[in-house]
């Protein structure tokens, strides 16, 4: 059970706001969320000039805050020692999450880069782990208006979930050796009016949250957890 504010039996599942336990009922409640705040997020990006590290924070808060009373918060603020990983994918730390995002807003910005490396920008975005959940279709949709704004989209909808998870997995174990841009690049159509993507994005498969859970590893205090997250980062640097 992923657990980390140790609460789980009088808060329920990270401590939403009706105290739900039920992990069935907890994601179809986060899809319904999901899918009335979709427009609203959407159109909040759709007036930024330029995106930003605070704008995830905003998106997640307006997808999620009627659930989370946390949404918009991110691990560095409400779990800054905790290590999590899933599927033997660490994330980043804490104290770094911020500028993981950042460097994939940063590629994301230049029309050219985002076109050449899609896979690589969700990659920084997923390694960053900002929240401690709704992570994926908050960065979805950043990433789908990075890609707007290249001229472009990805038909998320003809990709194949496990096959999209297992690319991203290696993308986040060794950015920036084409793992997920080779897979996306069969994906790539002409944009799309920002309109349609409401339908498109809400019938991804898998954004229901029915995938494997976050883990807590535990502790950075503790020696051997700490260990794990330098080897991990340490390869993936390679």
């Amino acid at each position: 059970m992923f657990d980390p504010f140790k609460d789980f039996e009088t808060a329920g599942y990270l401590r939403n706001r009706f105290y739900e336990k039920n992990l069935d009922i907890v994601r179809e409640i986060e899809h319904t969320m999901f899918r009335a705040g979709l427009d609203d997020a959407i159109n909040y990006l759709s007036q930024r000039q330029q995106l930003t590290y605070s704008d995830f924070k905003e998106v997640h808060k307006i997808l999620f805050f009627e659930f989370y009373p946390w949404a918009g918060k991110d691990r560095y603020e409400i779990a800054p020692n905790l290590a999590i990983s899933k599927a033997n994918t660490q994330f980043c730390h804490p104290l770094d999450l911020e500028r993981a995002v950042v460097e994939g807003l940063k590629i994301g910005h230049d029309k050219k880069q985002m076109a050449k490396r899609p896979g690589e920008v969700m990659g920084y975005f997923a390694y960053g782990h900002p929240f401690l959940d709704g992570n994926g279709r908050t960065m979805l949709i950043i990433h789908s208006e990075l890609c707007h704004r290249a001229g472009f989209c990805i038909d998320w909808q003809q990709t194949k979930k496990m096959e999209y998870l297992s690319a991203l997995s290696k993308e986040i174990a060794s950015p920036g050796n084409n793992h997920l841009d080779s897979y996306l690049s069969n994906f790539i159509v002409p944009s799309r009016d920002r309109l349609e993507w409401g339908g498109s994005i809400g019938q991804v498969k898998g954004l229901d949250g029915s995938h494997e859970q976050d883990l807590v590893e535990g502790e950075y205090s503790n020696k051997e957890v700490l260990s794990k997250y330098r080897e991990f980062e340490l390869n993936r640097n390679k």
